[in-house]
């Protein structure tokens, strides 16, 4: 099978960096849908910039590039060990050239493998079928999304929704809280899969799986394919919008599956993706490992642009912050204003902030802005470039971050998702401010970098190292300021006031 590692490698590349059409289609739909001018607006034009400009570079869609699970079908008689084998060595070459984020952590000691492979990792299952060829899918999908999956017990009570019982109707009121509660965090508008039954561990399983169905099918069973409608329809509904900005747009795709389960169990499982709804699949010949067709895409078909304009649209009302960031400056701006930071940043992500709550900072952050990304880089001789660096989302720093304001004088924050109560507390008491990129924009971000200056406590990992940054026309958005306001809380009410309503309907 001598095409079968380059193949994959192919596969890998492909999916990390271009877009399925069948998700072009329905993001293309959330950008028309949008209403001109608003926040959410200006997050979906970032967004199809970055689709642009990752297929066309071929560069990571998204810096997180999620834990790798290939799902395998092969003809009796064919060696799944060499199969296994040939992916985990993809996966390294993948992770060598900038395709994927080296993600793979160990457990117990916190140690990054550095190539993604490692104990069950990637994640690889194998299925024989009658078929000649090999079948493989792969779906890549992110941290910040895989944080947003939940699980339900029925019967139980859902805030803003009441009770759900053990029936259709419950289903829906699971899946429309599981949309809510993802807010920004999870990079809206997103897509669901479902599964109804089973039990705990193989209901989140099938659940992933519905992700590989296409955006544009049809469910067989007819009244689950009336409960995805329905779904759609009113999951758009509550408002949650574009980056959890609120908007028209919350999600682009709901599939619903039913298993058999126990007579004591009655679980709904959820499983979310972002926006950056990467899977692709290919289908191999046994004896060479080439290609013989794609799945999901047609590459002889020209991949249609989905920027309507080049790059961010200027308003001429964008505030030019300049780091290091004074007191004054940072109390000065409120909630809604676009930011265009120029200068200096540092990139801190969860490990950065657990060491500064016992250790003092390698750099001096009075002033500094501090950027809540694991990037995506590249070593070329002395020199690092990133390939990828878009936010990572904000809500897990929430323990650490206002002491690191306070402690150290950290006069921005960059994220996406928003932070809680005790942060805001912080901006307010200090003098700070917090700013949201557009998650998963990794590309469009990657090319405002100019250069990077250098990096602290790689020990921990590329992703988690501590990054130092220069920065040009950097765009983000006040949704949390010095003044006590919050969007994300703002957003959190008024959609959670929806959904009490689309209960009542």
């Amino acid at each position: 099978m001598q095409f079968l590692q380059e193949s994959l490698i192919e596969l890998i590349t492909q999916t990390a960096t271009n877009l399925p059409p069948d998700v072009r289609t329905a993001m293309r739909a959330a950008i028309g849908a949008e209403t001109p001018g608003t926040q959410a607006s200006q997050a979906l034009g970032i967004i199809a910039s970055n689709i642009d400009m990752a297929a066309e570079g071929e560069g990571p869609i998204c810096q997180d590039t999620g834990m790798p699970t290939f799902d395998v079908r092969t003809p009796v008689g064919v060696n799944q060990i060499q199969l296994r084998k040939a992916i985990r060595a993809a996966v390294v070459e993948a992770t060598r050239r900038g395709k994927l984020r080296p993600n793979s952590v160990d457990s117990l000691t916190g140690k990054n493998s550095g190539d993604n492979v490692s104990d069950e990792t990637p994640i690889i299952h194998f299925e024989q079928w009658e078929k000649d060829q090999i079948e493989v899918k792969l779906i890549l999908k992110g941290g910040g999304c895989e944080n947003k999956n939940i699980q339900y017990s029925l019967p139980c009570t859902l805030d803003h929704l009441g009770s759900a019982g053990r029936n259709l109707e419950g289903v829906r009121t699971c899946i429309l809280h599981a949309v809510w509660q993802a807010q920004g965090q999870g990079c809206a508008p997103g897509a669901v899969g479902v599964c109804i039954g089973s039990d705990r561990a193989h209901g989140y399983l099938l659940a992933k799986y519905q992700l590989f169905r296409t955006l544009d099918d049809t469910n067989p069973v007819p009244e689950l394919a009336k409960l995805e409608a329905e779904i759609m329809e009113e999951a758009n509904r509550i408002g949650v919008g574009a980056m959890g900005f609120g908007g028209k747009s919350s999600l682009i795709g709901c599939k619903i599956m039913a298993a058999n389960r126990l007579p004591a169990s009655f679980f709904v499982s959820v499983a979310y993706d972002c926006w950056a709804y990467r899977r692709l699949g290919v289908m191999l010949d046994p004896s060479s490992g080439a290609i013989t067709k794609w799945l999901y895409r047609d590459p002889s078909r020209q991949v249609e642009r989905m920027a309507l304009a080049e790059g961010f649209p200027l308003t001429g009302r964008e505030i030019v912050l300049r780091a290091p960031v004074s007191e004054e400056q940072a109390r000065a701006l409120k909630v809604g204003d676009v930011v265009i930071v120029h200068g200096e940043m540092y990139t801190g992500r969860d490990a950065v902030h657990a060491h500064l709550m016992k250790n003092p900072p390698p750099v001096d952050l009075h002033g500094a802005v501090l950027y809540h990304c694991g990037p995506v880089m590249l070593k070329q001789g002395d020199q690092w470039t990133v390939k990828a660096a878009g936010p990572t989302t904000s809500s897990r720093e929430e323990p650490y971050q206002a002491d690191i304001i306070k402690n150290y004088g950290v006069r921005a924050v960059i994220g996406k998702g928003g932070m809680g109560a005790k942060t805001l507390a912080a901006l307010n008491a200090h003098g700070a401010v917090y700013l949201n990129a557009i998650g998963g924009a990794a590309q469009f971000y990657a090319r405002l970098i100019d250069k990077v200056l250098g990096v602290n406590l790689l020990e921990f990992g590329i992703p988690e190292a501590m990054w130092h940054l220069s920065v040009h026309d950097f765009v983000a958005i006040v949704t949390m300021d010095s003044h006590g306001n919050s969007l994300h809380a703002e957003v959190e009410k008024e959609t959670g006031d929806r959904l009490e309503e689309l209960q009542k309907v």
